[in-house]
């Protein structure tokens, strides 16, 4: 869109708003203000109501479940007549012996993902953005997205078949070479780094959309001006680019500090074996054994229950840091 058509409609925009804010009344009821603001957005209401849906019925609605943390549930009695026992399965939980391991290896395996893991689509939407052929970009976003279809079980497959001990591709070279079979799978030093390695390889190029969508928002006008003084690419992207999308990155980040004891359940529980299980075994995992398997769901709540309040804490605590240095943060 040109940059004057770009104005007219953010003027159109704010006479729009101007105009609703008149005409609400701080004294009428919240559904008469909804229905002013909803006459004039309401095909982008419509347009967002199944997303809306999908966060009431999977999000919220469920959350009544936590009382089962508060409850030794028993499915013959129900919900309501399953007997109250209060904090007696958080007691049990904080002085599991398995706490702090399980504490260490979620703890360690989230920031190994957000050292290594989270930069990388940054670079990569950098390095795809400075592309000039537009047939070449969309080859290379193609390549990189492809991966993020793949199912774990997929992911986990390709693994076994490249590092596997006996049979493994990467072995037989080095086998060929002269070497040792190398222990990739069962060796506990290389589970954290080869759990990373894959996030990066499966989710990195699908990291990346959010950020090009905030490069290509970027006011072309600042390159121009940029190159008109003499600054070269690197420049650019040190100067103009990255301090413009530096929002969005401290948004992602936030989100991303939310979801710290949410380490992936799917992949770790096929790459985990007896060997790696001390290195492996994570809340999700935990939560797997003691409410599926041993039927202990009122303790598998707790575990629920206790990832939530970290998550939280984090996203708050993240929130008011990014606050307090200038940036919007999330609300």
């Amino acid at each position: 869109m040109p940059q004057s058509n770009l104005k007219l409609a953010n003027a159109s925009l704010s006479q729009a708003y101007e105009a609703d804010r008149q005409r609400l009344n701080p004294k009428d009821s919240l559904w008469a203000r909804f229905k002013v603001i909803f006459g004039r957005e309401k095909y982008l209401y419509l347009l967002a109501l199944p997303g809306l849906l999908f966060f009431l019925i999977f999000k919220y609605f469920p959350l009544w479940g936590l009382g089962l943390a508060f409850k030794n549930y028993s499915p013959y009695l129900g919900f309501w007549e399953s007997e109250w026992v209060g904090f007696k399965y958080f007691r049990e939980f904080f002085t599991n012996p398995d706490f702090f391991l399980l504490f260490r290896n979620t703890m360690a395996i989230s920031l190994l993902n957000i050292i290594f893991f989270f930069p990388i689509p940054i670079v990569l939407a950098l390095l795809i953005n400075e592309v000039r052929s537009m047939r070449f970009k969309k080859v290379i976003q193609t390549i990189v997205y492809l991966p993020h279809f793949l199912s774990w079980v997929i992911i986990a497959g390709i693994c076994f078949i490249i590092l596997g001990q006996s049979d493994g591709i990467v072995n037989k070279i080095i086998v060929e070479l002269g070497g040792q079979p190398i222990a990739f799978l069962t060796e506990p030093n290389y589970f954290w780094g080869l759990l990373t390695a894959q996030s990066i390889w499966k989710e990195a190029g699908w990291g990346t959309i959010i950020f090009l969508a905030a490069i290509a928002g970027i006011n072309q006008e600042m390159y121009e001006a940029a190159q008109i003084d003499g600054a070269n690419r690197w420049k650019q992207i040190m100067k103009i680019t990255l301090p413009c999308i530096r929002s969005t990155i401290v948004v992602l980040l936030i989100l991303r500090l939310g979801q710290v004891m949410e380490v992936g359940f799917e992949q770790i529980f096929l790459m985990m074996s007896s060997p790696v299980s001390h290195v492996a075994d994570v809340f999700d995992t935990y939560v797997y054994r003691a409410g599926i398997q041993n039927g202990r769901f009122s303790y598998a709540t707790v575990v629920g229950v206790f990832k939530s309040v970290v998550g939280l804490v984090l996203v708050v605590t993240a929130n008011r840091l990014a606050k307090k240095f200038g940036e919007e943060g999330l609300y």
